[in-house]
């Protein structure tokens, strides 16, 4: 199967899901993450807006706030496929940006370069237990990891894993994956 084909029956899975069952999930994959060291040791964490069948990103970024994390939050360059993260303080700060992903607006002085954030919660749709994964076909991640240094985590459901994913050289796996259950991946 074609990362096309692949992603696409999984997103059809996930848009499925209940509100009910998608909040239980949710709920049950940031009680492991805030009670994991990765968390608690990270005091700048990277993480995009979530949107549409994606896992809500807004309760881990006020838990961050709430407890003084440093939030930082990727802007796509889609000129230079790349991503630079920037400092959120608020979600007035973001704008919406193309196919309605909203993105911080970039104020050089709130720009991170990837050395100073501690742990980076990567967005993906589909995953092996190896870590790696099927993100939205940009390849952004893959490119800013290549440098990174920090850990990595993906909150996922296990309805997200598959056995086998076509891996490309340039695809980086993320470091940690936590599910419904817990950490699959240390």
């Amino acid at each position: 199967m074609t990362k096309q084909a692949i992603r696409k029956g999984i997103i059809g899975t996930l848009q499925k899901l209940s509100d009910t069952e998608k909040k239980r999930i949710e709920q049950k994959l940031y009680e492991h993450l805030f009670q994991s060291a990765i968390w608690k040791n990270a005091s700048t964490i990277g993480i995009t807006i979530s949107r549409g069948f994606e896992w809500d990103t807004r309760p881990v970024i006020e838990e961050g706030w709430k407890q003084g994390k440093t939030i930082a939050v990727p802007k796509c360059y889609p000129d230079e496929k790349k991503l630079v993260f920037y400092r959120l303080h608020s979600f007035n700060e973001l704008e919406t940006v193309y196919y309605n992903l909203l993105e911080p607006k970039p104020e050089e002085q709130n720009r991170l370069d990837e050395n100073q954030i501690d742990l980076i919660i990567v967005p993906g749709v589909v995953f092996n237990q190896n870590g790696y994964r099927i993100g939205f076909g940009g390849g952004y991640y893959d490119r800013f990891l290549s440098n990174y240094k920090g850990n990595t985590v993906s909150l996922i459901s296990e309805q997200q894993l598959v056995e086998e994913l076509p891996i490309e050289k340039h695809d980086i796996p993320v470091q940690h994956l936590i599910t419904e259950s817990g950490f699959l991946k240390k």
